[in-house]
């Protein structure tokens, strides 16, 4: 077993007394179609978790805000200017406004009018459903009026993504009315869906054949119609019609792409990263509507290979937004020829669908631990949007990296921002028919009813920077029920669990969920304590020496200018410069290196990697 593939290996263990372990699944992927499901888990609705005071309320506060502010003339504009219609209001510039000077690649600006529109609606609609800000609703609602009135053929005319922009806003529709009760909602979307789809290919082509399909006078024309099964599958289920299913089915990229990976085979060398991740989600949502075990089993491969074959000590993947050939050392070069390494905001957003749906379908905590590793090392680090729409879209994992904004205004990432943020409630808590299961250790609350019993659940911990977190049940009458708490495969094995103060006997197993079933009280406290293990990880088998520093969940940053070398030893010495710091010291032959998390770091220049002697 190579290091990329041991460092995704999980270890199960046997119950303790007064405890059960629901073990991470890990047999080889041809064998999937004989694993049976440990659990079948359900995601909590928007409204039943709160976020408390953090980092991760304050990201999502401030992208709410955000939206909220943004005016609504501005956001239909482009479409009300294809529509013929008056549109007042300021161009937003960038991607997102028609303009002469699209020149590409040397100028993207009106590259893809009005592409994000669904994204930012879906943001908003999730916003309100977490919230109940009226202001929020009443905006959504304004919007897909606004929007209904200019639906029409025309603007698709000469466009260069139908596909892409479509299922953005088949998107912000459908959440317009799951999420925001917007009664007209699926209305305006069978008439958006009417007006698209005389642009769209008879079936799902590569990004290759659809660059290569007659487009006049039009440069960038590759869009993803291959994505767009997820939110047809999603109308349908949501009460949009029949057709929407049958669409779903049309779209699917089986001869390409889903069969091979059902299969076993990694073919992901040269395909885009973040929107083959994305229609992982098509292939589970297949799964769901349709039943098909080929596609769920190829959303599994799928992610397995993008985990153990393509990505970095931070859990992001793919860079210069491309999947390399596994073993062929690509992951290490491009730490020297690319500041592109993980396009952010999207990936994150796509890497946490797909990894919470199969963690619903599986139970297998190995899905939360990823979740948790791109969460603190990736988009929690991703600098604020911009009134200019200034957006950040990579991380950089450079040899001299640093933070910086897209050159162009109103990128794609800065659509699927305003959407992982409010999904970050939605992420840390599921719950089965037995219990609660805790996936992220975030200061947060969640209320729902068990066994005939008002239950809340409030979590207050300053993890992953101070190694606890606490758990505190409140209940109007008493029950039995599990309350199972993910225990990362890196925990070390002096990771230990307390109920009401008393130490619950055996070590948890790292790498599964720690399930403990009882009759809980109103008061009763569950206590957590991890061992986080300082551990050095290869970039790719192919770079031993080439090694980033973690310790839990978090990739460790150095930070400077021009950094002294560190040894192994050094390395793996490194300490928080006092308790629940945010700063790391290591000693180097020539002086004390600062380290940080990503979240941490602000305008310093920085290193993840290292090059061992």
């Amino acid at each position: 077993m190579d290091a990329i593939s041991r460092r995704h290996f999980l270890k199960t263990g046997t119950a303790a007394a007064g405890a059960a372990f629901l073990p991470g699944s890990g047999p080889a992927l041809s064998a999937f179609a004989e694993q049976t499901a440990a659990t079948r888990l359900l995601p909590f609705s928007y409204a039943d978790v709160e976020l408390l005071d953090g980092p991760m309320r304050e990201q999502f506060r401030t992208n709410h805000a955000f939206f909220l502010a943004l005016e609504d003339d501005r956001l239909l504009k482009p479409f009300r200017q294809k529509a013929g219609l008056p549109a007042p209001g300021e161009d937003m510039g960038g991607w997102y406004s028609f303009s002469p000077s699209f020149d590409p690649p040397k100028n993207l600006t009106g590259y893809i009018p009005g592409h994000s529109f669904g994204q930012y609606l879906s943001g908003l609609a999730r916003a309100y459903a977490a919230t109940g800000s009226q202001p929020t609703r009443a905006k959504v609602h304004r919007l897909v009026r606004g929007f209904a009135a200019t639906v029409t053929e025309k603007f698709y005319a000469g466009y260069p993504l139908p596909a892409y922009t479509f299922d953005k806003i088949n998107c912000g529709l459908i959440d317009a009315h799951q999420f925001a009760g917007d009664t007209s909602a699926l209305a305006v979307l069978n008439h958006a869906t009417d007006a698209v789809l005389p642009f769209l290919p008879p079936r799902a082509l590569t990004r290759a054949e659809m660059q290569a399909r007659p487009h006049p006078n039009i440069a960038f024309t590759w869009d993803e119609p291959y994505t767009l099964p997820e939110n047809f599958y999603l109308a349908y289920q949501r009460g949009a019609g029949a057709r929407y299913r049958l669409l779903a089915q049309r779209f699917l990229q089986n001869r390409d792409y889903f069969d091979p990976l059902a299969e076993g085979h990694n073919i992901l060398n040269g395909l885009h990263a973040y929107s083959h991740v994305n229609a992982l989600s098509s292939a589970f949502q297949c799964f769901q509507v349709d039943g098909s075990q080929k596609h769920l089993s190829a959303a599994r491969n799928g992610f397995e290979f993008v985990e153990t074959t393509q990505s970095f000590a931070t859990g992001g993947w793919g860079p210069n937004e491309t999947f390399s050939t596994p073993d062929s050392g690509k992951l290490g070069q491009s730490l020297t020829t690319t500041h592109a390494s993980f396009e952010t905001p999207c990936g994150a957003y796509g890497h946490f669908k797909i990894a919470r749906s199969l963690l619903c379908v599986t139970g297998d905590s190995r899905y939360g631990d990823s979740m948790e590793r791109v969460l603190y090392n990736t988009i929690l680090g991703a600098k604020p949007l911009l009134e200019d729409g200034s957006s950040f879209y990579y991380s950089d994992y450079n040899m001299h990296g640093s933070k910086f904004y897209h050159q162009d205004k109103w990128p794609c990432c800065s659509g699927t921002f305003p959407q992982i943020t409010a999904d970050y409630g939605i992420s840390s808590y599921l719950r089965s028919a037995h219990g609660i299961y805790v996936n992220l250790y975030v200061p947060s609350k969640v209320t729902w009813r068990q066994n005939g019993a008002h239950c809340t659940l409030t979590q207050r911990t300053s993890y992953p920077y101070v190694p606890t977190t606490s758990l505190e049940l409140a209940l109007d009458r008493a029950a039995r029920f599990t309350v199972a708490v993910r225990i990362p495969a890196w925990a070390g094995d002096t990771t230990h669990v307390m109920v009401n103060g008393t130490r619950i006997p055996g070590d948890p197993s790292p790498g599964a969920f720690f399930a403990i079933t009882r009759e809980w009280r109103h008061g009763d406290r569950i206590e957590m304590e991890f061992a986080m293990p300082l551990q050095l990880q290869a970039v790719d088998a192919q770079h031993p020496k080439t090694v980033a520093l973690t310790q839990g969940p978090l990739a460790l940053f150095a930070l400077g200018e021009s950094l002294p070398s560190l040894s192994r030893e050094q390395m793996l010495q490194a300490r928080q410069s006092a308790a629940g710091s945010h700063l790391w010291l290591a000693n180097s032959d020539a002086g004390k290196v600062p380290l940080m998390a990503f979240p941490d770091i602000q305008n310093e220049r920085y290193q993840l990697y290292h090059s061992l002697a």
